[in-house]
């Protein structure tokens, strides 16, 4: 008997449209939809059609419903790869999203528009490296191609986490894996965290597999982004390379999936659905049956923990690939003995010395400080205020154009020749960002050519390609830059790296700190030394006693890894408990209060109703309090089971949505 009817997921955004609606299929379409077909219907009172994805099929209708029928395809539309559909309702489970939240992720090119060829995309064609040509593997890397090759000849598929030190040639591993994908006629994905890191890498993967390789990232343009997916939906691309949304590409036979820098918060999707890259792989990769390979020098702690418990397979890499590399020196520079003895500057002794050495050998630096602007903001000296966004409730950036701006919503203002508070003229600028600290450099070495990267020097459509191009050319001598200058880039005249303020990230109110600190100055220290040059490391810091400190200066994963979590055990963080974190806001400051409390009593409620004891904290204001005029709550709740806290969720929003029915916006994360 063949199917009469489907199950078809609307395109609109209402939790009261959240859950598939039954349609009839007209006989003409009968044979023709699959599930992820786009299809015209018709919805509610609503004169126009409605599109919709069908969920699947059916051949018997339910009961109780007057069903109407499908209008049509909509063949204008891209439909979902089985696959993908099939992943976008485990997200919705998984995450707490509604269904059609998790569907436009999965599927986030809709339409066809006029594709335009992106300049980055031709540079990096006419760029390419002869340098990406296969290269002689080490040992170790053939030990490892190995091992997993007899693992995938044994059983497909499986998730392995790669532990490889900087330099220890972990891309060649990746582009050995792609080939081995593309010669059993399968494609793979390739993930990074930054766009910067997907041009260089598109140049090495272009020179290996050619046209094969399709790119998707936020500069591209619409049309541009609609003509990649298309190539892979049609097997016109074997390898798709890219930040997140490169996961989601529509592959029909995928063989291999590859998280590089898996630790790297640009993984976590801030929208809603708030998902975690990694978990939306591996399950992605569970349903084709494909290999998931995650590689990191500082992987993340819940990765560490499933390979110590056996769910990912640890695969490491102990040694620099370039013979006779070896990973750099560090030193330490006690920022508080520096001022102790009368240094007022940015630089220590140690480094300033160290850098006229790199200088004079004509030896390149590169100096890492994760914080972009000219000052962290500006506050008078008579009355002590800070000038603050008028949105938020954050201090403003002060530029060396003479702006002021807000990180968090894009507000921007001029420096005001008074204080708006109390009418002072002494208005100072207090900490430093990457603005001000190339500028102190190039009074400290004037004979120095100096470059800067960060976010307001790379908003040009190479995405600061044209910066690491003109370093890796040696036409700058030191390169000041925020962490895009730390991840995955290879200079080998680069023997000497400064992390100018090593604490920065040892401050901020998250329990990831520690572990967000030593990834960045271990990611940093690894950018020194990865040719065949010794390379140098000087950490500064008021705080060198400190484990993230101390492990990153002896670059000892391991001995980070058992500090860091022997903590989160003892406090009962991710990853020995599963953390759900809601965010409620509103623009009413009153009407937020009570909605947070009655939030936190509905999921006390839909505890008990389950039989489970959960630790829960709050409601309290977010750590920004006030966002683009929205004030910000926040409740924790913690607990063993995942699965228990997304069940308290569904069933405390229920209740929730009963008593105070708009107004308030809730968005979720699990961890």
């Amino acid at each position: 008997m063949t199917e009469r009817y489907a199950d078809v997921i609307l395109n609109i955004s209402h939790e009261s449209v959240d859950r598939p609606f039954t349609y009839i299929i007209p006989e003409e379409l009968r044979g023709k939809l699959t599930p992820g077909t786009a299809v015209q219907v018709p919805f509610g009172n609503a004169k126009e059609a409605k599109l919709g994805y069908v969920l699947s099929l059916r051949k018997e209708a339910p009961s109780g419903f007057q069903l109407r029928e499908i209008l049509g395809i909509a063949e204008k539309k891209l439909g979902v790869e089985e696959g993908l559909l099939s992943l976008a309702v485990w997200m919705h489970e998984h995450y707490g999203c509604m269904l059609n939240q998790a569907l436009k992720t999965v599927l986030p090119v809709k339409e066809a528009v006029r594709a335009r060829r992106r300049k980055d995309t031709e540079s990096a064609e006419r760029t390419a490296r002869s340098e990406a040509a296969a290269r002689e593997l080490t040992a170790e890397q053939s030990a490892l191609l190995s091992e997993l090759g007899q693992a995938e000849a044994e059983k497909p598929g499986g998730s392995y986490l790669l532990f490889g030190v900087t330099g220890s040639g972990k891309t060649e591993v990746y582009m050995r894996l792609i080939e081995e994908q593309r010669r059993q006629g399968k494609q793979a994905i390739l993930l990074l965290p930054e766009i910067n890191l997907t041009f260089q890498t598109v140049r090495y993967l272009e020179e290996r597999f050619g046209g094969e390789v399709s790119i998707i990232h936020s500069k591209l343009a619409k049309g541009e982004r609609y003509r990649q997916f298309l190539r892979a939906a049609r097997g016109e691309a074997s390898v798709m390379v890219g930040p997140r949304s490169a996961l989601f590409a529509p592959f029909p036979n995928l063989g291999l999936i590859i998280i590089d820098e898996e630790h790297d918060g640009a993984y976590r999707n801030d929208a809603v659905p708030r998902y975690d890259t990694r978990e939306v792989a591996a399950k992605r990769a569970e349903l084709a049956g494909a290999q998931l390979i995650l590689g990191s020098a500082t992987p993340s702690v819940e990765s560490w923990r499933r390979a110590e418990t056996g769910e990912y397979r640890l695969l490491r890499l102990t040694r620099r690939a370039v013979p006779g590399a070896v990973p750099a020196s560090a030193t330490v520079a006690d920022l508080r003995e520096e001022l102790k003895r009368g240094n007022r500057t940015v630089f220590s002794e140690s480094l300033r010395e160290k850098i006229e050495g790199c200088l004079s050998r004509q030896e390149q630096v590169m100096l890492f400080m994760n914080r972009r602007g000219y000052a962290r903001f500006l506050s008078c000296r008579s009355c002590g205020e800070p000038l603050s966004c008028p949105h938020c409730d954050v201090s403003l950036t002060y530029h060396e154009d003479g702006s002021l701006r807000c990180h968090y919503c894009g507000y921007k203002t001029v420096k005001p020749e008074r204080c708006p508070s109390c009418g002072s003229p002494y208005i100072a600028g207090f900490g430093m960002g990457t603005q001000q600290l190339a500028e102190q450099t190039k009074r400290m070495f004037p004979a120095a050519r100096v470059l800067r990267m960060d976010a307001d020097a790379v908003r040009g459509k190479d995405g600061g390609q044209s910066i690491l191009d003109r370093f890796r050319a040696k036409e700058a001598d030191i390169l000041v830059g925020t962490q895009m200058i730390v991840k995955g880039h290879d200079f080998p005249n680069v023997t000497l790296v400064g992390i100018m303020a090593a604490d920065t990230e040892l401050y901020l109110s998250h329990y990831t700190s520690a572990e967000r600190c030593f990834q960045l100055l271990t990611q940093a220290a690894g950018r020194a030394g990865r040719g065949e040059k010794r390379g140098e490391v000087v950490i500064q810091t008021y705080r060198p006693e400190h484990y993230a400190i101390q492990s990153a200066a002896a670059q000892d994963y391991e001995r980070f890894a058992a500090a860091e979590l022997a903590y989160r055990r003892a406090a009962g963080y991710p990853p020995v408990l599963h953390m759900m974190t809601v965010q409620l806001a509103s623009k009413e400051e009153e009407a937020l209060t009570r909605a947070a409390a009655c939030y936190a009593d509905c999921l006390q409620a839909a505890a008990k109703k389950l039989g489970a004891a959960p630790q829960c904290i709050g409601p309290v204001n977010a750590a920004v309090y006030r966002v683009q005029d929205y004030f910000r709550k926040m409740i924790y709740m913690k607990h063993a089971g995942y699965d228990i806290l997304v069940k308290i969720k569904t069933a405390a929003e229920e209740a929730f949505r009963e008593q105070v029915p708009g107004g308030i916006s809730v968005l979720y994360e699990f961890v």
